[in-house]
């Protein structure tokens, strides 16, 4: 797929791995929305990009009324979205299960599932009636291979590679490709709720030794993979890692 004058919805994209991932899709000529909680990130990260090229929209995915605005904003700017990015996450402290209030459960898959749900109902008429598109999702290794102290948000990740691969098969007829990208622990603003404890060098260590490659998860990294299954035009239905090798 060229990108140039392709449109881009990216949620979460007003740090880590959606920034990452709207400057690289901007690089190779797309137009891009810049969906997020944070306005003032989201519009940061628009005008770093250019405003001819990108635009910012407030939305909390978990919400129909703030998905249908992000979609109508950017239809209505650069026309029916080509990649929807589901990218946007939260996850409760690496703890035990029976720690993890209600409320922070729902909110966990509110935004981590919902939202996937919110957005298929959303642009996938549209999506359909201009000739298909893409959708990636991004979920994480911990949906494919779970450790102690995530279990809720793993689950609300496996739920993603399941829906991903039965979108994929629904939504085919409509030429529209679902793919999910699944990171290992990143270098993001959420990485010590995923450590449930302080980044420091000493702590990032013990979680190292379990990824092969040695290192982190890098915006960058997913940025490439999502890059990779937006173009890749007979892909569909797949779940891929980027972990440096940790669910092998």
């Amino acid at each position: 797929m060229d990108l140039n004058g392709k449109t881009v919805l990216i949620t979460g994209a007003a740090s880590g791995f959606g920034e990452a991932m709207a400057h690289r899709f901007a690089e190779r000529g797309a137009r891009v929305a810049i969906v997020d909680l944070d306005e003032d990130k989201a519009a940061s990260v628009a005008r770093s990009i250019g405003t001819e090229k990108a635009i910012s929209q407030y939305a909390d995915v978990s919400r129909h009324a703030d998905i249908e605005a992000a979609v109508a904003a950017v239809t209505a700017r650069f026309g029916v979205p080509d990649i929807v990015i589901n990218n946007a996450g939260y996850t409760h402290r690496n703890q035990s299960a029976l720690e993890v209030d209600e409320e922070t459960f729902d909110r966990v898959f509110a935004v981590n599932v919902k939202s996937i749900y919110l957005m298929v109902q959303s642009v996938v008429p549209a999506m359909r009636d201009n000739g298909g598109g893409v959708i990636l999702n991004v979920g994480s290794v911990s949906g494919i291979r779970p450790r102690p102290g995530l279990s809720w948000y793993a689950g609300s990740k496996g739920a993603v590679s399941t829906l991903s691969k039965a979108l994929a098969v629904e939504l085919a007829p409509m030429k529209i490709r679902v793919n999910a990208i699944a990171p290992v622990m990143g270098v993001t603003g959420m990485l010590e709720d995923f450590m449930g404890m302080p980044d420091t060098p000493e702590n990032r260590a013990r979680f190292l030794g379990g990824i092969p490659l040695g290192r982190l998860c890098t915006p960058d990294d997913v940025a490439e993979a999502a890059l990779y299954l937006a173009t890749a035009d007979y892909i569909t239905g797949v779940e891929l890692p980027v972990d440096g090798g940790r669910s092998v």
